[in-house]
């Protein structure tokens, strides 16, 4: 739970310093390294999908002519992976953005002004969905209508708390 209320929706190359003052480890390559290759195991054995997302994306993708994007904080290995994983790569080739590969990560909101870029799209014609504070937070500051998704599970960031970073709807 400490975990998620301090890490969730933020990159790790931004927390660095945090994570050297808690764990008392300096975030070397290697660490980094290790990091990642237990991180990618996790997600391979443990991500499943939530109920109906393949069906409401293929709803969104269809509806917009594929004219969507997916936008995280996470490195482009992760994002791939999950999107893989999850039967969902199809609807975002070519249209996959990294907080890693902005100038800044969430909660800024360079990685959604990239994305909307790349569509010909004013963000503030945007919809953003969300999970994370960091995240609606950067949806907020593009500009775009940020929808947050909070299923009613304890390890997941609240409603109260993304409807307070800024959310206009929030949804289970």
């Amino acid at each position: 739970a400490e975990c998620m209320q301090l890490f969730v929706g933020k990159a790790v190359k931004d927390e660095a310093l945090m994570i050297e003052q808690r764990t008392g480890e300096p975030v070397t390559e290697e660490w980094l390294a290790r990091f990642r290759d237990r991180r990618n195991l996790a997600l391979q054995t443990h991500v499943t999908a939530i109920p109906n997302i393949q069906p409401a994306v293929q709803a969104v993708h269809a509806r917009y002519d594929g004219r969507i994007a997916c936008a995280s904080g996470a490195d482009r290995f992760k994002v791939a992976l999950m999107l893989r994983k999850l039967g969902l790569v199809h609807f975002f080739e070519g249209r996959i953005f990294s907080g890693y590969e902005t100038p800044r990560s969430k909660p800024f909101p360079d990685v959604y002004l990239a994305a909307a870029a790349a569509l010909s799209v004013d963000p503030v014609r945007c919809a953003v969905i969300e999970d994370t504070v960091p995240g609606v937070t950067a949806g907020v500051a593009a500009g775009a209508t940020v929808y947050a998704y909070s299923p009613a599970t304890t390890a997941h960031v609240d409603a109260a708390a993304l409807r307070r970073a800024g959310a206009h709807h929030v949804f289970t």
